[in-house]
């Protein structure tokens, strides 16, 4: 006589069986998310941790035209100069970086970019980003 297994009406409903065949599958899923999710942890110890206090000694260069509320630049036309202070600091970072690697243009900021160093856009980036 065959035996037969039972399945109550929520077992039935809910597919429990199928659910315990995939749990391979479910699990490797549930790593695959996990390892996505501290996979940015690696990458952002290889940049330079910013230091708002030495910065201090390198913001004379930005505050003639972003530490002037409603400043206007006239060169190379008419461009309101925008502030930076409490902008984020990964923000300030991919613009510095930007303007120094000519994806992003102004004659002031691309010299000025090319001239800082990956600690010093780290720095000043840290410091903005604690201003109000």
């Amino acid at each position: 006589m065959k035996s037969s297994k039972t399945m109550s009406p929520n077992q039935m409903r809910s597919g429990s069986a199928s659910v315990t065949r995939r749990l391979p599958q479910i699990f490797a899923g549930v790593a695959l998310a996990v390892s996505c999710a501290f996979a940015p942890t690696g990458f952002a110890a290889d940049a330079p941790v910013g230091n708002a206090q030495a910065a201090k000694a390198k913001v004379s260069m930005c505050i003639g035209c972003h530490g002037i509320p409603g400043y206007r630049s006239s060169f190379p036309e008419v461009y309101s100069v925008p502030m930076i202070a409490g902008q984020n600091d990964a923000y300030i970072q991919s613009a510095l970086r930007a303007y120094a690697s000519g994806e992003r243009t102004h004659p002031t900021m691309d010299a000025i970019a090319k001239s800082l160093s990956d600690q010093d856009i780290a720095d000043l980036a840290a410091y903005y980003s604690k201003l109000k």
